[in-house]
């Protein structure tokens, strides 16, 4: 058999170890990493599998925050094949008899072009931290906004800047499902078992560093994370609150459909949407509280904007980057299909 001379090379461990690094940096409910690449029968390929061992099925009983998380490190790895000059062809749900498969990428051919996204985001993959520090004053100008909104498009999700009204109706539903959060002692034991401590040992979950302060004036509804562990005898008190910006720039990504593919859509659109913004010095945050909760799920839509299914609430704006969180190695997420 003759092999295609348009073939690119199997690929190495090396090249390996590059996407699944990229494809591990992507965001997570609780930074959990729900995700396992395993490297097709050809060798010129990656499997997406769904790790739903490393799910959060009370804040997520439907899996759509795995999918969407899964979709986030599909496109990291959609970039990360660019810095390989291999072309990332990519079928999503490819087996229906096997639906932990979500993914699978063909790089068995050479790039097309050299910045397929309009720019090149591959630096950005590992600069990208959720910020849930207070941000400025300053708006994110229209024009940037606008960048968001044609990435999110192209990957097949409307993504809607709210305007004051919508602003103040998705703070309420927020702070309502957080209330709601924190008076569920099952809920509250989930998210607190994904805390972590910030001594450098852990590879998943979210640090003491991260988790960032409250609003000082309660406007911001920041997860508390179950009211964050007390302190033991000489340690430092917890961060003070502080004065978040007075009225949130906050975005929703929304889909025609409420499914598996709709969800690994949004996660490819959330992460095209965070890396351009990471480019352009734009932090971001997730508001995932009001879409755990059916009622206030529903209620996040804009009625003006007709049917859909708002997927996440983003809070952008401008501050501090945000503390990194840990990653599970290369060597972990890499490798046979999760049992």
């Amino acid at each position: 058999m003759t092999l295609d001379p348009a073939l690119t090379q199997m690929l190495s461990a090396a090249d390996l170890r590059l996407l699944a690094t990229a494809g591990g940096a992507a965001p997570s409910l609780h930074n959990s990493q729900p995700w396992r690449f395993v490297p097709t029968p050809d060798g010129r390929g990656l499997a997406v599998y769904a790790d739903t061992g490393r799910s959060v099925p009370l804040a997520d009983p439907v899996g759509a925050a795995v999918h969407i998380a899964v979709g986030a490190a599909v496109f990291n790895l959609r970039v990360a094949a660019g810095r390989l000059d291999r072309e990332p062809l990519v079928r999503l749900l490819p087996e229906a008899a096997e639906p932990a498969l979500l993914a699978v990428l063909d790089l068995s051919r050479p790039a097309a072009e050299q910045t397929p996204f309009g720019r090149d985001l591959y630096p950005a993959i590992a600069a990208r931290h959720s910020s849930r520090e207070p941000f400025t004053q300053r708006d994110v100008p229209e024009a940037v906004i606008g960048e968001f909104i044609d990435a999110a498009r192209e990957e097949g999700v409307a993504l809607a800047a709210l305007e004051e009204e919508g602003v103040r109706r998705v703070q309420a539903l927020t702070a309502e499902a957080e209330r709601r959060n924190a008076a569920d002692p099952a809920r509250t034991a989930e998210s607190r078992s994904w805390l972590r401590p910030d001594d450098g040992t852990a590879e998943d979950g979210i640090p003491q560093a991260a988790l960032g302060p409250q609003d000082h004036e309660a406007r911001v509804p920041m997860r508390e994370f179950a009211g964050r562990p007390p302190e033991a005898p000489g340690q430092q008190p917890s961060r003070p609150s502080q004065r978040f910006e007075a009225l949130p720039q906050l975005c929703t990504l929304s889909t025609p459909g409420d499914g598996p593919l709709d969800w690994l859509r949004t996660g490819q659109a959330l992460e095209r949407v965070w890396l351009l913004a990471t480019v352009h010095g734009v932090r971001l945050s997730v508001w995932h509280q009001a879409v755990e909760w059916p009622d206030t799920r529903w209620a996040l839509r804009d009625p003006a904007s007709g049917p859909g299914h708002v997927q996440l609430v983003l809070r952008a704006g401008y501050g501090p980057p945000g503390a990194a969180t840990p990653r599970r190695p290369a060597e972990e997420t890499l490798g046979e299909r999760p049992s």
